[in-house]
């Protein structure tokens, strides 16, 4: 279905000698295709809308949640975590509802995007906003798994250095860096072009010629991958730290039986968080690096490049929408693996795990208690059969006696 969905306002200006038969061919089947794309945007549309119908609901019911919490928690490092988890759900939220209703203007307008944007400012907007809300996630995800390392394993540091004021500036930082490096295309360093199947702008991955676009694309990528590496580099540390600390609580109290029932509750929450960051995130920036190496974009799909086959470059191109929409996911993902997932899910588990425990002990118990009446019963019966051996014997020996 997604093959089908072609756009011929992605095709780009330059077209080399070796591509105009490609070019006349495209022409001649423009006109059939406009059902095409009609009857797929039809379908393809519920894309959009599910996303952003979702990630509304779940980010507005996160951050509704942090603000009550926000409110009532006195302890300050509760607050700091709060605020980050705060500043992720907007986030993501404005992401949604800044890109998603052009896509759907787009998808209702049978893909032609310069009926929607024919001065082509919209497609640089769109890219400003794919890239400042692709890495800020990626960035406050890091900040967050650093603030758990450091609290769980430099507690002293920690309560003494870390404050909400340092929390809200690391915040700000974070948003204007991001949105300034968002912002080098306009400024002329790199460019934003619209990407197959003509529903999205976003980063040129094969423009060389473009200033910067090679440093522009390349950074990006890098960012992300190293914005992963952080985060599951901190998790990693958390867990450990947490096990250490459950193992030196080993005890029968109350307080090490509600550390431990925590401990296991954060660490199934951060094993979750890397598998959603991986899954999500890793297609987009590896196929990134990819076809920046091969000089190669996703807008080149609808113009058969010489230097890869049709069927390479449309394989790419699919793989390359599939990846985008995967990354989108992560902002819908984000306030269920963080916040929602914790309260529902996770306490869930844990009752799941305590009940099917006792039951296993419970079976023991009863198992212990019904081989304990058997074997009374066994004794029982041996004292009678013992005793009524000694009265026999008795009897006997009173009888010789007698005679």
């Amino acid at each position: 279905m997604t093959s089908k969905c072609q756009s011929a306002d992605v095709l780009p200006q330059n077209l080399t000698a070796g591509t105009m038969m490609w070019e006349k061919n495209v022409s001649k089947s423009s006109q059939d295709s406009t059902g095409n794309n009609a009857s797929c945007g039809s379908v393809s549309v519920f894309f959009p809308i599910t996303m952003m119908i979702t990630g509304m609901v779940g980010n507005s019911l996160a951050m509704l949640l942090v603000s009550s919490a926000y409110r009532k928690k006195e302890n300050k490092r509760k607050k700091s975590f709060l605020l980050c988890i705060g500043s992720l759900a907007l986030t993501d939220l404005f992401g949604q509802l800044l890109t998603s209703p052009i896509v759907i203007s787009v998808y209702r307008a049978d893909l032609k995007w310069k009926r929607v944007d024919p001065s082509g400012t919209l497609c640089a907007f769109f890219g400003v906003c794919m890239t400042t809300f692709g890495l800020c996630p990626l960035f406050l995800a890091s900040v967050m798994a650093i603030e758990r390392a450091l609290a769980i394993t430099a507690p002293h540091w920690y309560s003494h250095y870390m404050k909400t004021s340092v929390t809200k500036q690391v915040l700000v930082i974070i948003w204007c860096l991001v949105l300034i490096f968002a912002l080098l295309p306009i400024a002329g360093v790199g460019k934003y072009t619209l990407q197959w199947p003509g529903t999205w702008c976003f980063i040129s991955t094969g423009d060389k010629d473009v200033t910067g676009n090679t440093f522009f694309a390349t950074t990006f990528a890098a960012l992300g991958i190293f914005s992963l590496l952080v985060t599951l580099s901190c998790n990693v540390v958390t867990i450990r730290g947490l096990v250490t600390r459950c193992k030196t609580k080993s005890s029968s109290t109350q307080s090490s039986k509600q550390w431990e029932r925590l401990t296991t509750e954060t660490v199934i929450q951060l094993m979750g968080i890397m598998c959603v960051l991986l899954t999500c995130w890793s297609p987009l920036l590896v196929l990134m690096l990819k076809m920046i190496s091969t000089h190669t974009s996703s807008h080149q799909c609808n113009s058969a490049a010489v230097s890869l086959s049709a069927q390479d470059l449309q394989m790419d191109c699919n793989f390359f929408l599939t990846a985008i929409r995967l990354a989108s996911l992560n902002q819908i993902l984000d306030p269920w693996v963080y916040l929602l997932l914790r309260e529902i899910l996770l306490r869930k588990f844990c009752q799941v795990a305590s009940a099917v425990s006792r039951c296993s002990l419970d079976t023991q118990k009863e198992t212990r208690c019904h081989l304990d009446v058997l074997n009374k019963k066994a004794a029982q019966n041996d004292n009678v059969h013992k005793k009524s051996v000694n009265v026999d014997n008795s009897n006997l020996n009173g009888g010789q006696v007698e005679q």
